[in-house]
């Protein structure tokens, strides 16, 4: 018997985009899947329009406000782990899946028990990755793995570090022990943390590249307001960092990513940026006590060696960090 399997979609102000995905969702060869629209709190008419989209597929629940991509999300994962599904797929609304994606998705999470199950997201032509995984590197760094790579150099399938929050598959059983997504980051690396989380309580994470989906990369983006992308960039990193990097690491791992957070900041600067990313590094300090408090029952509760997480890093810089990367150099 197949697997009951919820799949959330987030609505911001993107209306277009997200009927769009909506048919590419109704398309699946996987058929024991319902989708969940969350309409967060657009107020541009859309939570009408969405309404009339309801049927036995499709339950529409709509936010008060904007809740952020956390959230968000959390409204629609709470609901299908209230019903009864046995995983919850999250898809951005700016994504269009081929036709076996969920399938593939599923039957690679049976298949390998993984508690995350990822695919291969690709740019909106095709022709580039946008993401094989997430992965978090020894600067304290995260960033999406094969980001640029030509489609043909997509890696195999294989255990990854993480998934992006974008087009992957969650076990509910997973959901219900490690928790849901921290809505304290609002948006950007969220996925990275419940990732982190994942892997700390022995679940794995799995890439499968046949479970292929397109992404207009930036377009939820560009509703934000400006300096949005650098407050949360500079609020979250620390919090991936203190919650999750097992004991054994957390001073080499914290040195490199001090170094690397206030080079960035001297950056974010010059660049006309400083008051958002200010604004990020506080709210960070004034999050601290509460993320020491929320690690120790991760780090308690964990199940994996430090050796296995090392072994997990990227053991470099991110790839796209030239600026930090020449300056190193010099």
């Amino acid at each position: 018997m197949s697997s009951k399997v919820a799949i959330v979609v987030l609505n911001y102000k993107g209306l277009k985009d997200t009927l769009e995905c909506i048919k590419s969702l109704q398309r699946q060869t996987y058929k024991n899947a319902h989708l969940v629209i969350v309409e967060n709190g657009s107020y541009d008419g859309s939570s009408n329009k969405l309404r009339q989209l309801e049927s036995d597929q499709i339950m529409v629940i709509c936010n008060d406000k904007n809740l952020g991509f956390t959230g968000g999300v959390n409204t629609g994962i709470r609901w299908a782990l209230a019903n009864g599904y046995d995983y919850i797929a999250l898809f951005n609304n700016d994504a269009i899946a081929n036709k076996d994606w969920l399938r593939n998705l599923e039957l690679a999470a049976t298949k390998h028990e993984s508690g995350i199950t990822t695919g291969l997201l690709l740019t909106e032509d095709g022709q580039r990755i946008d993401s094989t995984g997430e992965q978090y590197s020894i600067w304290g760094l995260p960033f999406p793995r094969s980001r640029g790579c030509k489609r043909s150099d997509a890696p195999k399938a294989g255990y990854v570090f993480g998934a992006t929050g974008g087009a992957t598959l969650y076990s509910a059983g997973m959901l219900r022990e490690i928790g849901l997504f921290d809505e304290r980051f609002f948006a950007y690396y969220e996925d990275v943390d419940i990732s982190f989380r994942a892997q700390l309580a022995g679940w794995k994470v799995y890439y499968e590249p046949e479970a292929i989906a397109y992404h207009k990369i930036g377009q939820t983006s560009k509703r934000m307001r400006s300096g949005f992308a650098v407050y949360q960039t500079f609020k979250n990193l620390p919090m991936v960092y203190v919650k999750n990097v097992p004991g054994g690491l957390l001073w080499p791992v914290g040195i490199r990513l001090a170094t690397a957070y206030w080079l960035m900041l001297a950056n974010a600067i010059v660049h006309g940026n400083g008051w958002p990313a200010v604004r990020g590094m506080l709210v960070a300090l004034i999050n601290e006590p509460r993320n020491w408090f929320i690690r120790w029952n991760i780090q308690h509760s964990r199940k994996v060696s430090n050796e296995y997480i090392k072994d997990l890093l990227w053991n470099d810089l991110p790839p796209d960090q030239t600026g930090l990367r020449k300056l190193f150099r010099r």
